[in-house]
């Protein structure tokens, strides 16, 4: 018997200690090798227990970045030197729901944690150059081939908006075995370094603010808006709803008064824009939404033509009416964009994705676009805003060859010291379908080709309907 254990300690030993993935979801290949790679590389352990999709486990991360310029070595005791940028306990589970539920390649939520997960409290860190804060995103990229557009999408966007996420491309090693490319990304939420929001108080002022709400339907807690989303006619679709949730404070976190405060603030947000004086500075929409912030999350999700804009993860939150107490925005869930997606035409280059509800009502889909958009842009005054400010982005960082620089920004790091190629063995899909793409890329410069030349069209497109001459 004694000699059995010490064979077995034996093999485990020769092994490397590596755990075979147990339920984790482990990528097809599961024997890709990771010696060293320009990108910063997440250890992972949680001794093989079962990842949960709502409940947190404990696991242990450590995070390898020698610095820019510099290789990172997954052999830690043939390279006993390296920079270590975090490491300690985190409570890990799955996110998402799409990139969850239609993709093998899992996306992962955590907290860092300043102990073990029975006794700990979350504690704030700083990873990977991003600012201090407890509560990140691995994501996942496998649909988006290119393992670009969410970050495009953020780099595009940040010079115009308040807050933007930031991200960073990493490899995953998670019980040993390798996962392939991840983006550690921090999470829209109310962190100093995020949209540093105050928690509401119970009345004056303090209750007014600080909100962050999210469009879509995917708990169990919402609140049902009053107005349902419109064909292109602008007729109510009677039997479809558009839905709220409660992300900061959390619905169990909100006490009475603050729950019925921002009900009756979305609420007469709304009942602005339908009202017949939507367009008046004094009552209408403009009391209730920052327009400019608007108008920039619609830029980002046009250029995009993102099937998921407006109507999914849409986020919304608002300050303390005596700091501004408008309706903000922010970009998020970019990963279909860019014409990656073959369903309800996303893979076109023509067309306003805020005017597709009869497609997506057609397709029996449950989260349409709310009559918002429509309504904003029936205004003749947003809609010459819009134009200018789509003139002044296009003079300065949506300059066609400043887009396309970031791209092969982008494509040199994922391909310098072959991740792009790793992930490709452990998650193999070039050629071949995958949920719902439009073009199937034969390789990674193939897929790159085909997003560049789609964001030409698409440029040149928009350039047209709002008047700029490049």
């Amino acid at each position: 018997m004694k000699r059995l254990i010490f064979i077995a300690m034996l093999v485990l030993t020769l092994a490397g200690c590596k755990r075979q993935p147990t339920n984790n979801f482990p990528p097809k290949n599961t024997d890709v090798e990771l010696t060293s790679t320009n990108l910063p590389i997440v250890f992972i352990d949680v001794k093989g227990r079962t990842i949960d999709r709502y409940e947190r486990i404990e696991g242990h991360m450590k995070i390898i970045d020698n610095g820019k310029g510099q290789l990172n070595y997954a052999d830690l005791k043939a390279h006993p030197g390296q920079r270590i940028d975090y490491e300690g306990y985190v409570a890990l589970r799955y996110r998402g729901n799409s990139t969850f539920n239609d993709s093998p390649k899992k996306p992962y939520s955590f907290r860092t944690l300043d102990g073990r997960m029975k006794y700990a409290s979350k504690r704030k860190a700083k990873i990977l150059g991003m600012g201090k804060d407890d509560n990140w995103a691995l994501l996942a990229p496998y649909s988006d081939k290119s393992m670009m557009r969410d970050l495009l999408a953020f780099e595009i966007s940040r010079p115009w908006m308040e807050y933007t996420p930031q991200g960073r491309y990493c490899e995953v090693i998670l019980d040993g075995t390798y996962y392939g490319v991840y983006i550690l990304c921090e999470v829209v939420s109310k962190g100093k370094h995020r949209l540093n929001l105050d928690k509401p108080r119970k009345s004056g002022y303090e209750l007014t603010g600080d909100y962050l709400i999210e469009v879509d339907y995917d708990d169990d807690v919402y609140y049902r808006s009053k107005f349902h989303p419109v064909d292109s006619n602008g007729n109510p679709l009677i039997d479809r709803f558009i839905h709220i949730q409660y992300k900061s404070p959390d619905y169990d976190d909100l006490n009475e008064a603050q729950l019925q405060y921002i009900n009756r603030r979305f609420d007469a947000m709304e009942q602005a824009l339908a009202s017949p004086q939507f367009r008046d500075p004094e009552v209408g929409y403009r009391k209730y939404i920052d327009v400019l912030s608007f108008i920039d999350y619609q830029i980002a999700m046009e250029l995009g033509h993102n099937i998921d804009g407006y109507r999914k993860s849409g986020k919304l939150y608002k300050r303390q009416n005596n700091v501004d107490g408008r309706f903000k925005t922010v970009v998020w869930d970019m990963n279909l964009a860019y014409g990656n997606c073959k369903l309800r035409e996303g893979w076109r280059t023509e067309g306003w994705i805020y005017q597709c509800n009869d497609l997506l009502y057609a397709a029996d889909e449950d989260l349409l676009i709310p009559f918002w958009w429509p309504r904003l842009n029936s205004d003749e005054d947003y809609v010459a805003l819009l134009r200018d400010r789509w003139a002044q982005y296009r003079q300065s960082n949506l300059r066609e060859e400043e887009l396309m620089a970031i791209i092969d920004s982008m494509a040199t790091v994922l391909t310098a010291h072959g991740a792009i190629d790793r992930d490709s063995q452990a998650w193999p899909r070039w050629g071949k379908y995958v949920w719902p793409n439009y073009y199937i890329a034969t390789d990674f410069e193939d897929e790159i080709a085909f997003l560049k030349q789609w964001l030409h069209d698409r440029i040149a497109w928009m350039d047209k309907q709002l008047g700029f001459q490049p």
